[in-house]
């Protein structure tokens, strides 16, 4: 594989979307192979590399607990191996919490890989957990779907993917309510719910973050400059030490009450100064 070359596994829980990642990625130009063991991962990476074929240049490889338990507690070091071999694989792992998987098998009456006659689904799904979480710990991002629908899922994996097109740290602002709580996959959570509130405007409250009206009263707001001028100050001079060590994804999140108004205008914020910095941040709103 070139220095062109991306290599990517793709895990996480069943139901989650990690099938949905890779056909987004196979829909954006990457060859995927899904439920590759583990222990062939190594002679499959060799293999596209002795290739040096067009086709091989952006892979993505779906793993997951339907590999032997001994070797999915082996991954971390397969991955050490294959990086000292050349090849940099990038671990993407899409989770969500137990409520919503319990009740996406319930909805579809699929049966959970792991499941068994003496296994209950809640069962399956910790175990599944516990043989993941390796994985887990190694990721290079993790992408939530418990408040993510299919589309939504496939627009965040294809701009994620897309935004490290320079090998560079790809960059993902997203607003968010409190009442639905914190996203799990966040780097850094910063509350606006402090800032002046378009939702007793009367005039503002049916409108969005994204509309003029919000924009021109939050902008109008002092502290509201304060607070942006202080997050692009830390991220300035925090997000290029993760960068120096190699890390791949940043998610920085900002959340108000309902994700609605505040949020959303700090996020839209923020991510355009580093627009204006030459950066391609994706910019998503969860409860929007």
């Amino acid at each position: 594989m070139n220095d062109g070359s991306r290599f990517l596994i793709i895990s996480g829980l069943s139901g989650a979307g990690k099938t949905i990642a890779l056909h987004a990625l196979e829909d954006a130009g990457y060859y995927c192979v899904d439920n590759l063991p583990v222990g062939i991962l190594v002679s499959f990476a060799n293999y596209l590399a002795e290739q040096n074929l067009p086709q091989f240049e952006r892979v993505a490889v779906g793993i997951d607990a339907r590999s032997q338990a001994a070797a999915l507690a082996e991954l971390p070091r397969t991955l050490d191996g294959l990086r000292d071999d050349g090849v940099e694989a990038e671990l993407i792992f899409v989770d969500a919490s137990d409520q919503s998987l319990l009740q996406r098998f319930s909805e579809t009456r699929r049966r959970h890989p792991l499941s068994s006659a003496g296994m209950s689904l809640a069962d399956a799904i910790a175990r599944e957990r516990e043989l993941l979480e390796p994985l887990v710990l190694r990721a290079n991002i993790r992408i939530d779907t418990t408040e993510t629908n299919v589309h939504q899922l496939r627009t965040t994996v294809r701009e994620l993917i897309s935004a490290r097109t320079d090998g560079g740290m790809a960059l993902q602002f997203r607003s968010f309510g409190f009442k639905s709580g914190v996203p799990s996959d966040a780097d850094f959570v910063f509350d606006v719910r402090c800032l002046p509130n378009p939702y007793w405007e009367s005039s503002l409250r049916d409108q969005s973050g994204l509309d003029e009206g919000v924009r021109q009263y939050l902008e109008g707001s002092g502290v509201v400059r304060e607070f942006a001028e202080d997050v692009t100050r830390f991220l300035n001079a925090w997000l290029p030490r993760f960068e120096s060590v190699n890390r791949s994804y940043m998610t920085v999140a900002f959340g108000c009450t309902g994700g609605r108004h505040r949020s959303v205008f700090m996020a839209e914020r923020v991510a355009a100064y580093f627009v204006s910095k030459g950066k391609t941040p994706v910019v998503s709103h969860r409860d929007l």
